[in-house]
């Protein structure tokens, strides 16, 4: 009761006038604009050479022949809080006046117009947002006698139809259909009032057909003409042709629908015949459209598929990351447009025919009796193929010809047989056989009785792989062979002048394990270096001046299905693995270093460069995804340039020539005793990039990492599609250009912490789904690209919980942990690791709040690469969703690090974690790996702060040991807590004032009010109700929670971000998509300013000093990404200060 008592008595005080108008100066100051958006394209609409499309609230303008982002115009808010559902373009322009279009959404209208003529095209506003009273599914212009150019027909969410004049701003006739009922779609036939037709797509699955002056029933609702069942799911989208009189629908069922309904311009009576259920989206169906020879439809499955009438698919367009949310055709320009959750538009071209590289043959090898079954292929020309049978036998098949030639027949490598093959410089192709007798056999290919045999191994050859060295003679080439008990031997072959020649260069030692042989080699260029991958998965390097053994090794690294290929390019090492993750590499001074790790487009087989002869252009990843052999382009967003459905995987296979759009490519595989080949000429990537892509589902974290210029900043934002975008903010333009995608997580990426480092760098924890945690070194420079910048990605390590558990001592006397572990928050924590002479200076403290009720403590060696679980509590006992940390200095001793950690029950803690850090420091603990986790202890203080969860927190230092430490709950309150802090023997000494706040106090208000302000609050935050006692037994010193000033009901939402703008602001986000500004005193908490977003659930906030001086920029992440900027016009104003005193030190 006292303490609520003094609560009372602090908010009485928030009410002088004085303090009443200082608040009303700020808000009447408070500036705040959107500068930059990055959501889903919600609607697509081509107008002449350009394509409009709806994003957010807001329009842009694309030009169709131009490279991504030329020229992109955009007008921002049109529907204000709606977003935008569909553009319609009013007709019966002749091309020289500007195009009006209707924009609709939500509850909301507006009308704007693309000006093309006379240089630059221009979209401008031409008229106010119109609202209705209900959902806005479709629109169409009305245009007749009767009917004014400004009449609209707006089909409702409820079966109601509204015609409204818009620039009278008001509405003229409602009807209503008799069937009452809500729709999920609606589509409008006809072009004037009396003859327009609405087809709505119903809750029921059924499609309704009515006319606007169709017959009454005695309620004075209009007939339905009929009615169109046979779908099993609600209907998404409706389409009608009126040459053919065909409908179609698109539905949750993932079907599309042709119904034959004819002219429906003469009214929506008449017969219906079903024409079609087609089946081939995977998941819901959100678009249709028809066109005179096809049916485009486009889905949740990130798929836009061309249908015949006949029911075929006749291509499959993919490319986007996520749903597709809009489809727009151009039947004159013969293009498709599609728009995704991940914020790309790309172009598709309908009147290209399906490629012939989709088109399979099968090889005849011949019917003769002692043939045999194919069991091997090898090529290194697309016209060639080479064919080893289980009767020891060797063919080559030119598919030129289509001619069978048997090259030899060896009985020896009847029941068991190698082949490979490998090109020469000099255009001769050299063909190696390996078999269970240790023999190996080297012939060419053109004059195969002139090959060579020697038994070099002791047993059994297990692998066999060519590879080429710089400065070798174009007659020479190298076969590595791995034999019995890990020896892998390095031969130079040559041919010339008709002789085959081959010598031993040398003999490596591969690592004990089950499976021990290479799968892949490469050299190094200029250096005395080998890289290989191993079956085990573990990349090695070998020295080819010293010894067998290898003098760098990455144990398991492409996990235990193998390394599939390793090639040096671009002064870097590639490998890939069918763990479907291909990494980067780094060889220096003997040693590997691991830079990066991507997550390919499916299992991967091979690296390639995408043109043969460019040793630093882009990389091609072939291999396999599903039922289907794929090409990608690793740069490319994984966006297959070469689709061949083969059944999948298979245990032999080749591959050869190139999928650029000059090259000529061939694939060949056996499948079912059969050998089978696809083959290509020119190959172009499908579709054309109209605007890039970010994410493909929910935005789940944004981070800045860094400032590089006064306008430039450079963001992190992680994903639910497992995936981490570094971009590149230019304050200026409000553009957004990718640098980076991370692409290495299992599982979503929940969170995410920086520490900035020196210069141009940071390092960026990256932690999510499966207990998984990453660390990664991004270095950013100068390029000559569009942003002007680069950003290089090194990975530092990875840790997982169930990899930890594996490793522990006696870990069946333990319970394993939960595989489904989420890491919910993460933040750096401040362990005095900068001090000059530390030896530990390279170690970073992070702590992790789990999703298994525990908090969690991590030590990441910059220097070894290494992270280690050091210590954790399950003291919370539920899910903990948010972590903030931050230091306090006492006037004697040294640094005491404290942590807070808010689980949904609502209940927030305050921990010491110094005593673990000083043990860690203590001891080397990083060589106890199988050591269980040391125990956090428990927390010094709790206090139930919200009714539940808590998903907002931050903290902010005042001085002389107080801490502002504000808390947005699920129960849409914000509540802001004072930490103090002070020697145990003196805990019950009264709190002065604080400096800070004298020099606020004195420097807020107007002018001739700050003396009235600062002696209104000059008691500071002293006079606050305590909530909570506690003492630390480390450094004996006493805590104590006072209840400062709050909002209950803040927002209408979840809180999901807070920061501080310094200890006078406070800035809040919300599920309900709106910013708030609060001014924050002892007394109170008023809202100044708030303003609405168009990102939809979101779920961080982040912000950061802007330019100049004075502007906060504020970046919102959840079904999109938006960044605002806000700033206060006059100086009198209560300005939110930029000081540096921050006590988390770095997120």
């Amino acid at each position: 009761m006292q303490s609520e008592t003094a609560d009372e008595r602090s908010r009485s005080r928030c009410t002088p006038k004085i303090l009443e108008r200082c608040m009303q100066e700020t808000a009447a100051t408070m500036q705040c604009e959107s500068l930059s958006l990055q959501s889903p394209i919600t609607a697509l609409q081509f107008v002449g050479d350009f394509i409009l499309s709806g994003e957010g609230a807001g329009v842009s303008l694309h030009f169709l022949n131009s490279t991504s982002g030329r020229g992109e115009k955009r007008i921002g808010d049109v529907l204000k809080n709606y977003r935008v559902h569909g553009i319609e373009t009013r007709g019966g322009s002749d091309g020289s006046e500007p195009t009006v279009l209707a924009v609709y959404g939500g509850k909301g209208v507006a009308v704007i117009e693309l000006d093309a003529g006379g240089g630059e095209p221009e979209l401008r506003r031409v008229g106010p947002l119109y609202e209705l009273h209900d959902w806005i599914w479709d629109l169409r212009w009305l245009r007749s006698d009767e009917q004014p150019a400004g009449h609209l027909a707006l089909a409702l969410g409820h079966n109601s139809v509204v015609l409204c004049d818009y620039w009278e701003q008001r509405s003229l006739r409602e009807v209503h259909c008799e069937e009452k009922c809500i729709l999920y779609s609606a589509h409008f036939v006809g072009g004037c009032w009396d003859e327009l037709v609405l087809v709505s797509g119903t809750v029921f699955n059924q499609l309704v057909l009515w006319q606007m002056d169709g017959p009454l029933d005695g309620q004075g609702r209009v007939r339905a003409g009929r009615r169109i069942s046979g779908h099993s799911g609600v209907i998404f989208s409706i389409d009608y042709r009126q040459e053919s009189g065909v409908l179609a629908s698109a539905s949750d069922d993932r079907s599309v629908g042709l119904w034959r309904v004819g002219d429906l311009g003469r009214g929506a009576e008449g017969e219906t015949q079903c024409l079609l259920r087609m089946y081939g989206h995977q998941s819901r169906v959100w678009r249709v459209r028809l066109l005179e020879d096809f049916v485009v439809s486009a889905g949740e499955d990130s798929a836009c598929l061309l249908w015949t009438y006949s029911g075929e698919v006749a291509r499959s367009f993919r490319g986007h990351r996520g749903s597709l949310r809009a489809l727009a055709v151009s039947e004159d320009q013969q293009w498709v447009a599609t728009g995704g959750e991940d914020s790309a538009i790309r172009l598709w071209k309908i009147g290209d025919e399906e490629p012939e590289d989709v088109t399979i043959i099968r090889l005849q090898l011949g019917d003769a009796e002692g043939v045999g079954s194919p069991k091997a292929l090898a090529s290194v020309d697309p016209t060639l193929v080479l064919v080893m049978t289980d009767s020891g036998g060797v063919y080559s098949c030119c598919l030129v010809s289509g001619r069978w030639k048997l090259l030899l027949e060896d009985q020896a490598y009847r029941s068991y047989g190698l082949l490979s093959a490998a090109a020469l410089p000099s255009g001769s192709v050299l063909c190696a056989l390996g078999n269970i007798q240790g023999c190996l056999k080297i012939f060419p290919v053109f004059r195969p009785e002139l090959a060579v045999e020697r038994r070099e191994h002791r047993g059994k050859v297990h692998s066999l792989s060519w590879a080429s060295l710089d400065g070798q003679g174009p007659d020479q080439c190298n076969l590595f062979s791995s034999g019995p008990e890990g020896e892998m031997l390095w031969w130079e072959v040559s041919w010339a002048q008709d002789r085959l020649s081959w010598v031993g260069r040398g003999r490596f030692v591969l690592p004990a394990c089950k499976h021990r042989w290479h799968t892949c080699a490469a050299f190094a260029p200029g250096l005395p270096y080998l890289a290989c991958g191993n079956r085990r998965g573990s990349l090695l390097l070998y020295s080819t001046d010293e010894g067998p053994e290898p003098v760098s090794e990455l144990p398991g690294l492409h996990g235990k299905s193998g390394v599939t290929s390793v090639l040096f390019h671009g002064g870097l090492l590639h490998s890939s693995g069918r763990d479907g993750f291909c990494r980067q590499l780094r060889v220096e001074a003997g040693r590997l270093g691991l830079l990066r790790c991507q997550r390919a487009c499916g299992w991967v087989e091979r690296l390639l460069p995408l043109e043969p002869s460019d040793r630093d252009g882009p990389l091609l990843g072939i291999g396999f995804r599903a039922a289907d052999f794929v090409a990608w382009g690793l740069e490319s967003e994984q966006r297959p340039v070469l689709r061949v459905p083969c059944g999948g995987g298979h245990r032999s296979w080749c591959f050869s020539g190139s999928v650029s759009p000059a090259g000529l490519g061939l694939f060949a595989y056996i499948k079912s005793g059969g050998v089978y080949a696809c083959q290509w000429r020119g190959r172009r990537e499908a579709g054309a990039m109209v605007k890039e892509g970010a994410h493909g589902r929910d935005i789940t974290s944004v981070r800045l990492l860094g400032r590089l210029e006064a306008y430039t900043s450079v963001l992190a934002t992680a994903s639910e599609d497992t995936s981490v975008n570094v971009l590149a903010l230019h304050q200026a333009s409000g553009r957004l250009t990718k640098l980076a995608d991370i692409s290495d997580h299992l599982s979503s990426v929940r969170a995410m912490a920086v520490v900035r480092g020196p210069g141009p760098s940071a390092l960026l924890f990256t932690a999510g789904g499966r207990a998984q945690l990453r660390c990664s070194r991004l270095l950013f420079g100068p390029e000559d690209t569009n942003s002007g910048l680069r950003c290089r990605v090194e990975q530092l390590g990875s840790h997982r919980l169930s990899e930890d558990w594996e490793r522990r001592k006696n870990r069946h006397r333990m319970l394993k942990m939960d595989p489904e572990t989420r890491y919910m928050s993460i933040v750096v924590v401040d362990g005095g690791m900068d001090s000059e002479g530390n030896p530990h200076s390279s170690w970073h403290y992070l702590a992790a709040a789990c999703s298994d009720g525990a908090v969690r403590l991590f030590i990441i060696d910059e220097s070894e690469k290494n992270i280690l679980l050091l210590a954790e509590s399950f003291y919370h006992q539920r899910c903990v969703l948010k972590l903030q940390t931050f230091t306090h200095q006492p006037a004697s001793g040294s640094q005491v690090v404290f942590l807070c950690s808010a689980a949904t029950d609502g209940r927030i803690a305050l921990w010491n974690i110094s005593g673990i850090i000083e043990t860690a420091k203590a001891a080397d603990i990083r060589q106890e790996r199988t050591r269980p986790p040391l125990e956090l202890g428990s927390p010094c203080l709790v206090f139930v702060a919200h009714q539940c969860g808590v998903n907002g927190l931050d903290v902010r230092s005042l001085d002389d040991g107080r801490f502002l430490l504000a808390s947005g709950g699920d129960d849409n309150a914000v509540r802001i807590w004072v930490i103090c802090i002070t020697p145990r023997a003196g805990s019950d000494s009264a709190l002065s004032p604080s400096s800070s706040e004298r020099q606020e106090e004195a420097g807020s208000g107007s002018r001739e009010d700050r003396g009235d302000v600062a002696a209104e609050d000059s008691r500071g935050w002293s006079d606050l109700g305590v909530v909570a006692d506690g003492w630390s037994l480390d450094g004996g010193l006493a805590l104590r929670v006072l209840k400062g000033p709050g909002a209950e009901s803040a927002h209408a939402a979840h809180v999901t971000g807070l920061r501080f703008l310094g200890s006078r602001m406070l800035v809040s986000a919300s599920i309900d998509q709106r910013l708030s500004h609060w001014a924050l005193s002892s007394r109170c908490l008023t809202l100044i300013h708030s303003r609405w977003c168009q990102v939809a659930d979101i779920a961080e906030l982040e912000s950061w000093e802007g330019h100049p001086a004075g502007t906060h920029l504020f970046a919102l992440c959840g079904d999109g990404l938006q960044v605002l900027k806000s700033w206060q016009t006059g100086t009198d104003g209560l300005a939110p200060e930029t000081d540096s005193t921050d006590a988390r030190g770095p997120r």
